[in-house]
């Protein structure tokens, strides 16, 4: 029997699945067709969570689906009846070379931020400490959340000679070297210059960021959120701001995304907000592409040892 599939990235992730040996019959709709409205018979789908946006409260699915692939390392943004009872795998991994590049780049612009600096101004100054640029060595990364994003963030930060704190809400099976282990957030917070949030978002991490963070921050911490909006309770944060407890914010996601106009963190001059782009740059088209076909290869052998497969009750 032939396997039909439903592929919403476009032409190109089309072809590439109608030319494996098994030959399926792949429907690539267009642009402007409900992601929702699958024909009868489509076994495996390949989207990405924009494609849900609107998606009406109850699903008619054929009762034929069985795989969802996701573009995305997330799948807080799906209708939950879409992956309930079916095999789901995602594309973590993807982009975590880029997004380990945007945590290294805003350490590094709060710390030595060359685009301020006064030389345009006509200020020449030599003097010692005119210009602020104090040294990353001996400061210290915490990290919340140890999965692929964080380990390449800690990999590449400790050639700066940073020390690297972290915690994990499952188990410590091993611990890489280098890396000095704590309890939960608010400990990592307590010792960190810079907290990296790059944990999943499921219900338990809601708001998880918060005022006893913030409360145990180390003044003038720098919080990066490359993970979602959500997980960083926002009102929190404001306070912390004011209170000088928390010195600067590098926000790549926020919630909602965008912000209304006029919210209060567009205002602070100590807060960069970025449009969801942290994961721009990478080389995850062609790193999806080779995940995509080997999952496609392994699901039409049985289903076993698929690329990141997602408990989507756990969220991750």
């Amino acid at each position: 029997m032939t396997l039909r599939i439903v592929n919403h990235l476009g032409p190109e992730v089309g072809a590439q699945l109608a030319a494996h040996p098994a030959a399926p019959e792949v429907i690539t709709p267009g642009a402007d067709h409900p992601a929702w409205q699958l024909p009868e018979g489509t076994e495996a789908l390949v989207t990405a969570p924009r494609f849900w946006k609107g998606a009406p409260t109850t699903l008619d699915l054929p009762g034929s689906l069985r795989w969802v692939q996701s573009l995305s390392a997330g799948i807080e943004a799906y209708p939950p009846e879409l992956l309930s009872g079916r095999v789901v795998t995602c594309g973590r991994g993807l982009t975590t070379q880029a997004i380990a590049e945007y945590v290294l780049a805003a350490i590094l612009q709060h710390r030595k931020p060359l685009a301020s600096r006064a030389v345009r101004d006509g200020n020449w100054s030599k003097a010692d400490g005119a210009f602020g640029l104090p040294a990353l060595a001996g400061q210290t990364v915490g990290l919340v959340g140890f999965g692929a994003i964080s380990q390449a963030v800690a990999l590449r930060a400790r050639a700066f000679g940073v020390k690297i704190v972290a915690t994990r809400r499952g188990p410590w099976t091993s611990i890489p070297e280098g890396i000095d282990t704590r309890q939960d957030p608010a400990a990592v917070a307590a010792v960190a210059d810079h907290l990296v949030i790059a944990a999943p978002a499921t219900p338990e991490t809601r708001g998880m960021i918060g005022k006893e963070v913030f409360a145990a921050a180390k003044p003038g911490l720098h919080l990066i959120n490359v993970a979602r909006g959500a997980i960083v309770d926002q009102d929190a944060l404001l306070q912390a701001l004011a209170s000088g407890q928390v010195g600067a914010a590098t926000l790549d996601v926020t919630d909602p995304e965008p912000l209304p106009d006029g919210h209060p963190l567009y205002a602070d001059p100590r807060v960069t907000i970025t449009p969801h782009i942290s994961w721009v740059g990478g080389n995850d088209h062609e790193l999806f592409s080779e995940q995509l076909m080997t999952n496609l290869d392994r699901w039409l052998s049985g289903g076993q040892d698929m690329l990141n497969r997602v408990d989507p009750e756990r969220g991750y």
